[in-house]
């Protein structure tokens, strides 16, 4: 008897430790993370991308895609941001990302600014996260509170970049759903993180096959594309089209009007509107912006909590290229 008071006790207190573990760990992303030691942090990596996105509003997309191509190779560690090292490969030429990502002279001047200001206090993977949710902003998107106190990575992982974790633009509904759900990210979530190509621009080779081989696409938005896109593969890989036909440089919510009109550039952008599950949110976003804008912010915070690395994990990198 006393021994059975004892084991349920000892229970008791092991799930309490437990629950402490994880809120303690929960707690450890905040957004006053660095109120005290780089007070100025949100200042600073506003008026750099401000700049950046002023100069050229394409680059808005591309660094909100760093993030995303970042935080799903392993967590949001700022992984990708390594370039090659004799000990391993980085990311940045996997195949999901190889002439593909950019933005990265940004964040190297971001860091460099903070760096001074705030030496060895400020991750790359934090600056990541800032950096995506002001160039959503300042393309006219929602806003959201950005969690912070995430450590960097002393590695990055090829392999892992390289193993369909990132969705690719010939994805099917349900590989879309299945890869965002082992990140822990709802259909929902992946509806209306998929609206972030409400701008930015993808590469002929990457829908080439759409605007000349299905046929749940308007005709003539593909006879439009192929004058820019030329059928055999090789030829005019690199020339690229407005994901966003109507507003290409300006966060809203015409990507899914698109879709509704079969007017998707992509095949992973046109499966979310296809006599599917998801042709309810599709509808909902494009007749609601201010649902859409809510339910990606809560997306970006839910995605911006994959496995990140805390406490004494990862470093404060001083260069985003390179490990200390």
């Amino acid at each position: 008897m006393e021994y059975n008071k004892q084991r349920s006790m000892l229970k008791v207190v092991l799930l309490m430790m437990i629950m402490m573990l994880a809120s303690q760990s929960e707690a450890q992303l905040n957004r006053d993370f660095y109120k005290e030691s780089c007070p100025s942090l949100f200042l600073v990596v506003r008026r750099v991308v401000k700049r950046a996105v002023a100069r050229e509003p394409r680059m808005g997309a591309s660094l909100l895609r760093l993030f995303f191509h970042d935080c799903f190779v392993n967590g949001c560690d700022g992984s990708l941001l390594l370039d090659d090292t004799p000990s391993f490969l980085g990311e940045k030429t996997s195949g999901p990302s190889n002439n593909s990502v950019r933005g990265f002279e940004v964040i190297d001047k971001i860091k460099f600014k903070i760096e001074k200001m705030c030496p060895g206090i400020v991750s790359c993977a934090d600056i990541l996260a800032i950096t995506a949710r002001d160039s959503v902003l300042l393309l006219g998107g929602p806003g959201w509170s950005v969690k912070l106190g995430r450590r960097d990575s002393t590695t990055a992982n090829f392999a892992a970049a390289n193993s369909g974790v990132i969705p690719s633009p010939i994805s099917t509904l349900s590989n879309l759903i299945n890869r965002f759900k082992a990140q822990g990210l709802y259909t929902r979530d992946m509806v209306a993180l998929s609206g972030a190509h409400t701008f930015g621009r993808a590469k002929c080779v990457t829908f080439r096959n759409r605007i000349y081989n299905e046929s749940n696409i308007d005709t003539s938005f593909a006879i439009a594309r192929r004058k820019s896109c030329p059928s055999a593969n090789g030829s005019g890989d690199n020339k690229e089209a407005n994901l966003d036909v109507r507003s290409p440089d300006r966060f809203d919510h015409g990507y899914y009007k698109q879709l509704l009109s079969n007017k998707g550039l992509l095949t992973s952008d046109q499966v979310l509107f296809n006599n599917g599950p998801t042709d309810s949110l599709v509808i909902a976003y494009s007749n609601n912006l201010n649902v859409f804008y809510r339910d990606f912010a809560r997306a970006m915070i839910k995605m911006g909590d994959i496995s990140p690395l805390t406490g004494s994990k990862g470093q404060i990198r001083r260069n985003c290229r390179r490990p200390n």
